[in-house]
C-alpha cells in the first residue's frame, strides 16, 4: 500500500527567503542517500512538501534506514496516495487505509485535514467531521478524542489526496553543505568520528586529516581510520581523507622538547598541518573531538595553548560531553565497534608519562624554538607527502 513517503523537516521551514536553498540541498541529499539503495526513487518537492515515491517493488525497511541518515529530515511518514474524487471516495479511502494499516480498530482517533488545494469546495474542519463520522460507522469500537487520541489520521488535500498516520523519527539537523565546510582531525578513537557526525548534523560538509606514524602505527591502524571515515560518510556524504606521515615530526619533538610537553607540542603541529589543508580545500574551520578535562591535553589551558597556532575557528562539538554521552552516540551511528579495535594511533604511541596539564603558552613556544632549523623541512615533507583518499559510503 505504501509506495510514497512524506518527508518532514524542521528548522528549514523558518529560513525565510533562503528557505528554497535549504530545501534544494535536502532534496539533493535525499537523492544521494537513496542512490545507495536498490531501485529508482522519484523525489519531488512542492508547496513546502518533499515526497519520495517508487512505482515498483522496493525494500521498505532499507528505504527508511537510508532516509534516517539524511540530516535535515525530522520525520518520515509512509502515505497512501489516492486521486481526488469527492468526499464519498475520500471516506472510503480512509477506511481502506485503516483496514490495511491496523489489525484492530478500537482506538481513540482524530482526523486532521490540511487543505493545500484552496479551490477544494469543502472546508478542512468539515472534511474532518465528515470523515470522522464515516470511520465511526465503519468501526463502532473506535471513538473520537480530539485532545489525546491514540491514533491521529492526517488527510492532505492537494492535486492528489495523501493519507497517513505514522511519523518515523529522522535525525534532524540541517542538510550537509548548507553551512560551509570544515576539516576534521580524525583519529582511530571514539571521539573524533562522533565530533564529525555532530558538526555535519549542523549542515557542515567534512574533509578529514589523519596523522599516521609508521612503523609505530600499523597499516591496520590506518585502515581503521579509513573504515571510520566510511561509516560517518553515510551521514556526511563523501569525505576527502588526508593521510599525513607524522613520524619524523614526532621523533624530532620527542628528541628535542621536554617530555611533559610532548602531547601539547605534537598537537600544535597537527593543528598547523590540518589548517594548511583546510585552507587548501577552502574550508572555514577545524573540527576536533576534544572534551574538557577528558585527558591532560584537553584541559582549558591545554586547549588554549593548542588554539594559539590556529588562525581559523576550531569547533569542538563534544566539548561539554561526558565520555558515556560520546559512547552512546558512537553506538547509535555505528562507529563504536571500529573505534575500539586495538590498533593504536600516533597520539597514543608518543604519550608522556606525566604530561603537563596547565601549560603556559610562552614556555611551550620557547620549547618549540629548539626545533628551529630542522622542523621546517620535516613540516614541508609531511605536507608534500600527503596521501588523499576519497572516502564514500
Amino acid at each position: 500500500m505504501f509506495n510514497t513517503f512524506l518527508i518532514k523537516y524542521g528548522e528549514i521551514g523558518i529560513k525565510g527567503k533562503n528557505r528554497h536553498l535549504f530545501e534544494e540541498a535536502l532534496v539533493r541529499r535525499i537523492r544521494g542517500a537513496l542512490h545507495q539503495t536498490e531501485g529508482d526513487f522519484d523525489v519531488t518537492w512542492e508547496q513546502g512538501r518533499i515526497y519520495v515515491s517508487r512505482s515498483g517493488a522496493f525494500d521498505f525497511d532499507e528505504t527508511i534506514q537510508a532516509l534516517q541518515k539524511v540530516f535535515g529530515i525530522v520525520g518520515i511518514s509512509p502515505v497512501m496516495v489516492t486521486e481526488e474524487k469527492g468526499l464519498d471516495q475520500l471516506g472510503t479511502d480512509v477506511i481502506a487505509f485503516l483496514q490495511e494499516s491496523y489489525p484492530v480498530h478500537d482506538q481513540s482517533f482524530k482526523i486532521v485535514t490540511r487543505r493545500a488545494k484552496k479551490d477544494y469546495p469543502i472546508p478542512s474542519m468539515e472534511v474532518s467531521s465528515e470523515i470522522g463520522g464515516r470511520v465511526l460507522d465503519a468501526f463502532p469500537d473506535m471513538h473520537v478524542d480530539v485532545h489525546q487520541p491514540e491514533l491521529e489520521i492526517h488527510v492532505e488535500i492537494r492535486d492528489q489526496i495523501y493519507i497517513y498516520s505514522e511519523t518515523i523519527k529522522g535525525p534532524g539537523g540541517m542538510p550537509v553543505g548548507t553551512n560551509g565546510s570544515a576539516m576534521l582531525l580524525l583519529s582511530g578513537g571514539i571521539d573524533s568520528p562522533v565530533a564529525g557526525y555532530m558538526i555535519a548534523k549542523r549542515g557542515v560538509k567534512l574533509d578529514a586529516v589523519y596523522f599516521h606514524a609508521p612503523p609505530y602505527t600499523s597499516e591496520r591502524a590506518k585502515q581503521k581510520v579509513v573504515d571510520l571515515a566510511k561509516q560517518i560518510s553515510v551521514y556526511t556524504g563523501p569525505i576527502r581523507l588526508h593521510v599525513v606521515n607524522f613520524t619524523d615530526i614526532q621523533l624530532a619533538i620527542y628528541d628535542t622538547c621536554p617530555h611533559d610537553e610532548l602531547t601539547i607540542i605534537m598537537r600544535r603541529y597537527m593543528m598547523r598541518i590540518a589548517e594548511h589543508f583546510a585552507k587548501e580545500n577552502h574550508d572555514q574551520g577545524l573540527v576536533t573531538g576534544e572534551s574538557i578535562g577528558q585527558v591532560a591535553s584537553q584541559t582549558i589551558q591545554s586547549l588554549a595553548a593548542t588554539n594559539a597556532v590556529c588562525t581559523m575557528p576550531v569547533f569542538r562539538p563534544l566539548i561539554a560531553f561526558d565520555k558515556q554521552d560520546i559512547i552512546d552516540i558512537s553506538l547509535k551511528i555505528g562507529t563504536y565497534e571500529t573505534s575500539i579495535l586495538p590498533y593504536e594511533d600516533c597520539c597514543t604511541i608518543f604519550v608522556a608519562k606525566h604530561p603537563v596539564t596547565k601549560p603556559l603558552l610562552h614556555i611551550i613556544e620557547r620549547s618549540e624554538q629548539k626545533l628551529e632549523g630542522k622542523i621546517e623541512e620535516l613540516y614541508r615533507e609531511a605536507i608534500d607527502g600527503v596521501e588523499i583518499i576519497e572516502v564514500r559510503p
